[in-house]
């Protein structure tokens, strides 16, 4: 019966959500015993050569925008009206930047469907008022009151987008609902795995950007391999840290899913925060003028999350404890030159 199919909806179509619509859009009509085979998703209206964006994919099915070149699967329906998008949906996939969530997502509120799963694609923390800092997979489930599960991954956009092979972690403590979104996005060359340690895939999708900015900052300095290597191997002992000290109780297996030391892998050498912080220090110019020039509308997540990582760690006295997430913080915000990253950690105890 076609009312026992699952409607699936994606929030947000910029190059990573536009990339996903393609698996998604692909595998929910080729399984169309178990998913409604019409996707959509909810694209911020904007014009592009005089035509909305919306029209343009629904007529062209091609993200022009922010994924030239690669074709949509013609079930992906574009829409502008968020709740339009999702409040018919079983299974919502939210991909968009972390800073947009709330303001984009209150027309949701309180008002999906009591039996909706979601998934979050959305690296980064948000800085709570009262203080500390809340992952976004919280933020949703608060917001929409529906559980939320996360997908991080060795996922550059465009890659996933031409079909190499990589491979992609799904964290939920419903085994169901994550076999659910494995089918969903698994194809022969978007391998997924699912862990029940969903805390810890989280906070590797947004620490790993802090790292990548520290290894743009050695390439800008051309460092070379061996250095950045290092920063590297540093960096994924802060991650480990972090845990251990904020969401105690994960396995330290996780860290070695695509999660964790892939994804760190493929931001650190191809990633738009190391891009952006090699021109950062290459040309000495302010990292928004550089995210406003070289990343096309997307937003630079490196040096927020280090700030809001840093404001977390200020307020327990445990900078000290992060040397390198300290140090990026202090070069993003102008209060260290680039020139003395590894200076500063060279021979710190938390290093030694």
């Amino acid at each position: 019966m076609a009312s026992s199919l699952k409607k699936v909806a994606i929030i947000g179509s910029g190059n990573w959500g536009s990339a996903i619509a393609r698996l998604v859009g692909r595998n929910a009509a080729r399984l169309s015993d178990k998913f409604d085979p019409t996707v959509k998703m909810w694209v911020f209206e904007e014009k592009v050569d005089g035509r909305n964006l919306t029209e343009i994919i629904n007529t062209d099915h091609e993200n022009v925008k922010y994924l030239p070149g690669r074709k949509l699967p013609e079930n992906i329906v574009a829409s502008p009206d968020i709740s339009d998008a999702a409040l018919d949906a079983d299974l919502l996939i939210f991909v968009l930047p972390h800073q947009f969530i709330k303001r984009s997502c209150a027309p949701l509120a309180g008002k999906l469907k009591s039996s909706a799963k979601a998934l979050s694609l959305v690296k980064g923390f948000a800085i709570l008022p009262e203080g500390g800092v809340q992952l976004i997979s919280q933020i949703i489930e608060n917001e929409m009151k529906v559980p939320v599960s996360v997908l991080m991954g060795a996922n550059l956009a465009n890659e996933v987008a031409d079909e190499k092979f990589c491979e992609t972690t799904i964290g939920a403590t419903d085994n169901e609902v994550g076999e659910d979104f494995k089918q969903l996005f698994q194809t022969e060359n978007f391998r997924v795995s699912v862990v029940g340690d969903k805390e810890i895939v989280e906070i590797c999708g947004a620490l790993k950007n802090i790292v990548a900015c520290a290894a743009g900052f050695c390439d800008g300095l051309d460092m070379g391999d061996n250095t950045k290597a290092a920063v590297i191997r540093l960096g994924l002992k802060e991650m480990i840290a972090y845990g251990e000290k904020f969401y105690p109780g994960g396995s330290l297996s996780t860290y070695l899913e695509s999660c964790g030391v892939a994804d760190l892998i493929t931001t650190c050498y191809g990633g738009r925060n190391r891009r952006v912080s090699e021109a950062f220090v290459r040309t000495g110019r302010p990292l928004a003028d550089l995210e406003a020039e070289m990343l096309n509308g997307q937003k630079l997540q490196g040096p927020e999350t280090a700030a809001e990582v840093n404001y977390q760690l200020r307020q327990l006295g445990a900078e000290d404890q992060f040397p390198l997430f300290t140090t990026v913080h202090k070069i993003c915000i102008g209060k260290m030159k680039a020139e003395h990253l590894i200076e500063d950690l060279r021979n710190h105890p938390a290093h030694l």
